[in-house]
């Protein structure tokens, strides 16, 4: 998940909730995000601004004005990209939903042009109270999010609906948030996976891939609102969500026009399969035998269907072709030839030169490869990588339409 670019100030109002708050800054850091801490007064009382300041390396507001400056709060909320306030005590509920200024989050907040969220938490007859139903209701109509509490075990002691999200829950909304319905409206086809060219009935050609990066694709690209296709080859893998649609197939025929059938309707078309170049002439109907001759038997092949480039030929302007290079060596010079031959607009290169990177594990180092750029990436996970690549194609793609 990349928050590169991004400008997010996180809120802490007086709850029990915000010994939480470390972890959610420190997430968002590492995510890349530029994050700015502010505070009530009572939110001091349970996690010290100072561990929020080298979390964050920014300085945390807790105070409109301080002895040495006034604290400028309009500026702050145009700096934003994001205001999550979390933890929402009652008490600032109810000041967010009457407009009551007596303390920087207050102030910020009636400053900020800038998207809202807000994540209440308290004890679960606060939070189904009347009152805070109601503040929460006005609150929406102003246009901000709330986010709804977590059931769970509450300081209290009771078991109920009044907990804020986990840290991670939080950041991936806030991803969302930033990010999403960016590709709402949209068409993505993606295939994933090995294909297996059959020998014979018992053996077949292929390869090690196991399809975790095609998925991983496949879920950012749902998550942020496309329509996806998943061509899925061979693989004990697979996915559920509500956009996407899986169609599983065995061969590089049977990829290549399953992915043919979906080409002309896609915006987006992100070809991350381990595709077969050669297939059999003949399959055996029955299993090839071994003999006690020390002649081997030789397979006469011949070359797949190149599904890249025939989608780079096709392609429509409106149209966004993403390939995938796996080198063993001269890796750029290889990727720069593909992007070239292929007509493709983007080559991601995985490298096979790092531990943990490449097949049937979860994390991968790549590069991105256009034709007037490179940009290498350290070894991340999977769902990260997939994060960078479809954040670059949004980008990538918005510009070139």
């Amino acid at each position: 998940m990349n928050f590169e670019g991004k400008h997010i100030v996180v809120a802490i109002t007086g709850s029990i909730a915000a010994y939480k708050a470390p972890e959610l800054v420190r997430q968002f850091i590492k995510a890349g995000a530029e994050v700015k801490v502010i505070m009530t007064p009572d939110a001091t009382k349970f996690v010290s601004p100072l561990v929020l300041a080298t979390v964050s390396k920014n300085e945390v507001l807790y105070q409109i004005s301080s002895d040495a400056a006034w604290n400028n709060h309009v500026e702050l909320g145009l700096w934003a990209d994001l205001l999550l306030i979390a933890p929402c005590s009652a008490n600032t509920l109810s000041k967010l939903a009457n407009g009551i200024c007596d303390n920087i989050v207050q102030a910020v907040y009636l400053s900020a042009r800038c998207k809202v969220a807000i994540a209440p938490a308290m004890d679960e007859d606060m939070y189904a109270h009347p009152s805070t139903q109601k503040n929460m209701d006005t609150i929406r109509s102003f246009g901000n999010i709330i986010i709804p509490a977590a059931f769970g075990e509450l300081a209290s002691g009771l078991i109920g609906q009044g907990r804020m999200p986990e840290p991670s829950e939080l950041v991936n909304i806030a991803h969302e948030l930033l990010f999403h319905k960016a590709l709402t409206g949209k068409k993505v086809l993606i295939n994933a996976g090995p294909t297996y060219e059959k020998i014979d009935p018992v053996r077949f050609i292929g390869n090690f891939a196991s399809g975790k990066m095609g998925i991983a694709l496949a879920q950012h690209c749902a998550n942020l609102g496309a329509e996806v296709q998943l061509v899925l080859g061979p693989t004990t893998l697979t996915i559920q969500h509500s956009h996407i649609n899986i169609t599983k197939v065995v061969s590089a025929d049977e990829m290549f026009n399953a992915c043919n059938t979906h080409f002309s309707a896609s915006d987006i078309i992100i070809l991350s399969a381990a595709v077969a170049d050669y297939k059999p002439i003949h399959i055996a109907e029955q299993k090839i035998k071994k003999t006690s001759s020390e002649e081997a038997p030789s397979i006469q092949l011949e070359k797949t269907k190149d599904i890249l480039a025939f989608f780079g030929k096709e392609k429509k302007a409106h149209q966004y072709v993403v390939g995938f290079a796996l080198e063993t060596n001269d890796e750029v010079k290889h990727a720069k030839e593909k992007l070239h031959t292929k007509n493709a607009n983007l080559i991601v290169l995985n490298s096979l030169q790092e531990e943990g990177a490449g097949f049937g594990v979860d994390t991968n180092k790549i590069t991105l490869i256009e034709k007037d750029s490179e940009l290498a990436f350290p070894l991340m996970s999977k769902k990260d990588v997939a994060s960078v690549i479809v954040d670059h194609i949004i980008k990538a793609h918005s510009c070139a339409n």
